[in-house]
């Protein structure tokens, strides 16, 4: 379902970038939708979630279900009130919400005016997609994992609808992606209810911030705010610096990061939903050695995904961004600016893939300090990296928004290094003597991949039409997968070593 999920969304990034282009009012919807997308991450799927499953697992082994049931009841209304307050806010304020966020959009009137309008109709999705997330860290905690992974399908189609049938409509189309994630905040939180209802976990909310299970959850969720966020922490910062860039930055960036987070989403985002509820079911019966069997599994998948995913982004940087967004009003320089972008962020995958996994190792614990001070150095990481990197590429006369790209992925590497560094200080889990002759095997298969794909790009029918192209790549990246698969299994690699334990 999150493949789906994924492949959809890209369809919709082709979609949203040959109707409106980079830059101009694109560049505006774009930070309007990842203000309420970036708190989500934060209050919704990260933070909430790192701190509301552990408690949740707890409750379950040691309470009834009626406990159970007063536990995400009251969860529920603390939850609601406080992102109602602050929907309320930001949509009066939505003009001051912007300047902070976009400083560079205060010289363009028409470009900050239909920002801020389009922030009055998207943040009301954060109060709806964090609900969406609630339910769904409830049904996944009870092995119920395809409905909340479906939901984001229905943002990709309203979106997609939105721009193809009802922007040309509006006075201002851009406007149609508005009303779009508005609809679609809702659409996703209802399609839920049912199996809630089916797991007698459908309560109504009520406010108590007196309960012992909340007062827990907002103990471990307010230092998890920071900590299981950073990296979309570290993308908002490169929002800010990009507005103040040349038009069209935060268009690029934004099918850059798109890119990279496809793999993430498919196996980093997959794994570490589903490790957590199994780590903080270990943790709460004290099996430390399940708890290190299960992040040594979610290990090897990772790697085995991240590191040619990493080569492979590379590689193909230029090419994926002329195949799949280089069509209508989406330029080839367009395409070029985005594959830079990509390039220098390709490498950091793989360290985003392991902060998906590392982190909730930590939240499982109910441990959120750790995460929270390894996070504050991974920001702080970003930011000199920034200033370095932007400063080197000024120097080299190549487009200053791939310096903040590659400033990312230097600051995934530090927060995936140092909790992985705590982690085997504590001996909470450490990469064991099979992993020698994994990252000889798996890094040697991505070497002969990298090789195999340079060989095949001279083919690579640029100028052909976009049909061509896309047949041309999904060519190139079969042959790619295939040459990693067959080396893998030369070097005495097998699938059962994938199996759990």
């Amino acid at each position: 379902m999150t493949m789906l999920s994924r492949i959809l969304g890209l369809v919709r990034d082709m979609v949203l970038m040959g109707v409106f282009g980079a830059g101009g009012l694109m560049d505006a919807f774009l930070v309007a939708f990842k203000i309420p997308n970036f708190l989500r991450r934060l209050f919704a799927e990260g933070a909430f979630s790192q701190a509301f499953v552990p408690v949740l697992s707890e409750y379950k082994e040691k309470f009834t279900l009626t406990e159970v049931q007063l536990l995400i009841s009251r969860t529920s209304g603390a939850l609601m009130l406080v992102l109602s307050v602050l929907t309320v806010v930001v949509i009066l304020f939505a003009p001051w919400v912007i300047t902070l966020f976009a400083p560079g959009f205060a010289d363009e009137p028409d470009k900050f005016a239909t920002a801020s309008e389009l922030l009055r109709l998207t943040f009301p999705y954060l109060l709806f997609i964090s609900m969406t997330a609630f339910a769904g860290s409830i049904l996944q905690s009870y092995g119920r994992f395809a409905a909340p992974a479906f939901a984001p399908v229905l943002l990709n189609l309203c979106m997609i609808g939105a721009a193809l049938i009802f922007a040309p409509m509006l006075t201002t189309p851009i406007m149609a992606l508005g009303y779009a994630v508005a609809l679609a905040g809702m659409l996703q939180f209802f399609i839920q209810l049912p199996q809630l209802l089916q797991q007698k976990l459908l309560v109504a909310p009520k406010i108590d911030f007196q309960h012992e299970g909340v007062r827990r959850i907002l103990k471990l969720m307010l230092p998890a705010i920071f900590g299981v966020s950073v990296t979309q922490i570290n993308l908002l910062l490169n929002t800010i610096f990009a507005s103040l860039m040349i038009g069209g930055s935060v268009s690029w960036l934004y099918a850059a990061e798109r890119l990279s987070e496809l793999p993430l989403g498919l196996i980093g985002v997959a794994i570490g939903t589903v490790i957590l509820p199994s780590l903080s079911a270990s943790e709460a019966k004290q099996d430390d050695v399940s708890f290190r069997k299960t992040l040594d599994w979610a290990a090897r998948l990772i790697v085995l995904v991240g590191l040619p995913a990493s080569c492979a982004m590379f590689v193909l940087s230029d090419v994926l961004m002329q195949t799949l967004f280089m069509r209508g009003e989406f330029t080839l320089n367009d395409a070029d600016m985005s594959g830079l972008a990509l390039k220098s962020l390709a490498g950091g995958i793989l360290g985003f893939m392991l902060i998906k996994i590392f982190a909730p190792a930590f939240f499982a614990r109910q441990d959120t300090k750790t995460p929270v001070k390894i996070g504050i150095i991974s920001v702080l990481a970003n930011m000199a990296f920034s200033v370095v990197f932007i400063g080197l590429f000024y120097l080299l006369e190549l487009p200053l928004h791939g310096g903040l790209a590659l400033a990312t992925t230097g600051a995934s590497f530090v927060n995936a290094g140092l909790l992985y560094y705590v982690l085997h200080k504590r001996n909470a889990f450490r990469f064991g003597t099979h992993w020698g002759k994994l990252i000889a095997q798996f890094g040697g298969a991505s070497g002969i991949m990298v090789a195999s794909l340079y060989f095949m790009l001279p083919y690579f029918p640029t100028h052909e039409a976009q049909w061509q192209r896309i047949i041309a790549l999904l060519i190139i990246c079969a042959l790619g997968a295939l040459v990693y698969a067959v080396v893998l299994l030369a070097t005495g690699f097998r699938p059962r070593q994938l199996k759990h334990g």
